[in-house]
């Protein structure tokens, strides 16, 4: 398996389980390893034969400003069906990071891996 990946989007988005989280938006880091195979993309040298990063970029940031969740898990989960239903990838790894979410904490957040149903193992 093949991955291309997109790591340190930026993505605006109301998160959060308490009143004041509810009322603006927060800025979590999103890391995505999507697997496929590019042995066709490689021989075409064609954008339309692999996964478009700019398109999977707008989508994920279109997500972002048009829903609300409580649970990063939630968002989590949201992305990785987008990235399997909508763009040709068999395979993701989605990791967010809600950033300075404890005070004590640099870094917190989730890291999630589907397949396609009927995938092999990675």
């Amino acid at each position: 398996m093949d991955i291309v990946f997109l790591h340190g989007l930026r993505m605006d988005t109301v998160i959060g389980i308490w009143d004041w989280e509810r009322r603006l938006k927060q800025t979590l880091i999103v890391d995505l390893d999507l697997g496929t195979d590019h042995a066709h993309a490689a021989a075409s040298d064609s954008i339309d034969d692999t996964i478009d990063y700019k398109a999977v970029t707008k989508r994920l940031l279109k997500l972002g400003d048009e829903h609300a969740f409580l649970l990063v898990e939630a968002l989590a989960e949201a992305i990785a069906q987008i990235l399997l239903g909508e763009f040709n990838v068999q395979w993701v790894r989605v990791k967010l990071n809600k950033r300075g979410a404890v005070r004590q904490v640099r870094d917190v957040g989730v890291i999630i891996e589907r397949r396609k149903a009927g995938g092999a193992a990675a």
